[in-house]
């Protein structure tokens, strides 16, 4: 997106949450005065001379938390405009008609608070709406906007309990964790959807970009991958492949030095999808779209040089042929090597000498290339590993030119494929006893891609400039939103995950 733009987006929303100052002015007396009341209750007749300071600013916060929530629902519910017509246009075409003010329990920065609203019925398709649910961002959701967001900030982060102690300890909300899971997952499913309708493109940012391409396995529950062939002894799967796009630009801070990312040059994204696709299907599969759009934003389709790394995987190359057929292809070094001391250490075993000398061997004849060494010596040693390995070698020479490439000015081994499935992906969704499905999965990845590519804050503008709209349920029973404290008014909105 244009820098501009984006500047004109938060403008915009920074405005409309500033709101009416006059408004904010008659709230001022009110809240003054419960939060004097709440200290003078705290300290008590002896003031402050015998009090537990850590216990009074707990206890203040509480108090001042709860006194802006209980004003906040008094001026909010004193406000009945959103019935100021006897019907509305339905979804449908039709007009929907007034059938009364319902009553929703939503939690907020503030804490709980209770909010009326007007209700909508449409006789002609039988759905019902709250306009001010749509126009405030409360719609399928019983948290307001404001907490969705920190919700969505931890959740990224952490567990969904851990989240849930968070809120309640920095914050001072309680959201339970089930509540957490629902939210940040609805959120996830959100910004997924703007990922794929917002693909705004841009210039390149240097002359020579790098993409990179890696899969790394999801633990998921055991119907979602059911059927399907894995690592398992009995030959069953724990795991669906997540798959990554990362872009990013690099540079050498001096002329003998190593090619270096330039720091916050990193953008991701990921998703449990399919490389796969049919011969006779005319567009690409759902990874490669992927891919493609965010070469777009970052204007890596346009650079005068374009440069992927991955591993040996045949789907990278396949992709990146038919994608950008006029970009440099490179196994990343640390692959490569790796590959050689998986071999050293099955031939020689972890304790033996020679293992280290042969694979530091086989390192160098590598990067001082060519790699037709390499093969030969693979060749020599025996045993299924070795062979396994000289066919790896042999299929990927052409992109471990690596003496060429550092000639070229090109990095060869950045780190940034590997360490960005650790980043994205084991940080958050590979803690122990994590089992997710695949919805769950994805949309806490793009919540996760979201936060690490610096594009939280844009997402938020866009969706305050187009209403606030989270997600669009239809509501043929008001009573279904009128569950008290007690209640889980969001029970039909799970979407699945840990």
């Amino acid at each position: 997106m244009d820098r501009g733009r984006q500047s004109d987006l938060r403008g915009e929303a920074e405005a409309r949450r500033a709101g009416d100052p006059g408004k904010k002015g008659a709230l001022e007396p009110a809240l003054d005065g419960e939060i004097a009341a709440e200290l003078n209750r705290l300290l008590g007749a002896e003031g402050p001379a015998s009090f537990d300071f850590g216990a009074l600013e707990r206890g203040l916060r509480e108090g001042v938390l709860a006194a802006a929530a209980k004003i906040l629902q008094q001026v909010l519910n004193a406000d009945s405009s959103d019935q100021a017509s006897a019907d509305r246009p339905c979804a449908c075409g039709r007009p929907a008609r007034f059938a009364g003010r319902h009553d929703k329990w939503i939690t907020t920065l503030f804490g709980r608070m209770r909010l009326s609203r007007a209700y909508y019925h449409c006789t002609g398709c039988g759905t019902g709406f709250y306009p001010r649910d749509r126009e405030w961002g409360l719609e399928g959701s019983a948290l307001s906007p404001g907490l969705t967001r920190l919700v969505g900030r931890v959740a990224a982060e952490v567990s969904f309990g851990s989240s849930s102690e968070l809120l309640r300890e920095l914050a001072g909300v309680a959201v339970d964790a089930k509540q957490v899971e629902r939210s940040a997952e609805a959120l996830g499913e959100a910004i997924a959807r703007d990922e794929r309708e917002q693909v705004l493109a841009s210039s390149p940012t240097a002359g020579t970009m790098y993409l990179g391409l890696d899969g790394t396995g999801l633990p998921v529950r055991p119907a979602e991958c059911a059927g399907r062939p894995g690592k398992q002894p009995d030959g069953s799967a724990r795991t669906r492949e997540v798959k990554l796009v990362q872009v990013w630009t690099a540079s050498r801070p001096s002329p003998e030095g190593p090619v270096q990312r330039e720091a916050g040059s990193v953008s991701y994204s990921a998703a449990v999808e399919s490389v796969a696709c049919a011969d006779t299907e005319r567009d690409l599969s759902a990874f490669a779209q992927r891919v493609e759009r965010e070469a777009k934003r970052r204007g890596f389709d346009r650079a005068a040089r374009q440069v992927v790394l991955g591993d040996g995987a045949a789907w990278i190359w396949n992709l990146v042929s038919e994608v950008f057929p006029r970009a440099i292809q490179i196994v990343d070094l640390f692959h490569a090597r790796e590959r050689l001391w998986k071999v050293a250490q099955e031939r020689y075993g972890p304790d033996n000498e020679l293992r280290g000398v042969w694979a530091r061997r086989r390192c160098e004849e590598l990067e001082a290339g060519p790699v037709e060494p390499v093969i030969t010596a693979l060749q020599a040693l025996g045993g299924a590993e070795a062979a396994a390995a000289a066919g790896y070698f042999r299929n990927n020479r052409h992109r471990m030119r690596y003496a060429t490439f550092r000639r070229m000015g090109l990095g060869v081994a950045s780190g940034v494929v590997e360490a960005g499935c650790k980043q994205v992906v084991g940080a958050r969704l590979k803690r122990s006893g994590m089992h997710w499905t695949v919805a769950g999965g994805n949309a806490i990845l793009a919540l996760r891609c979201c936060l690490l590519s610096g594009r939280f804050e844009d997402f938020w503008a866009r969706r305050e400039q187009a209403g606030n709209r989270l997600i669009v349920f239809s509501t043929t029973d008001p009573r279904a939103e009128s569950a008290g404290p007690q209640g889980d008014p969001e029970s039909k909105y799970v979407v699945g995950g840990r």
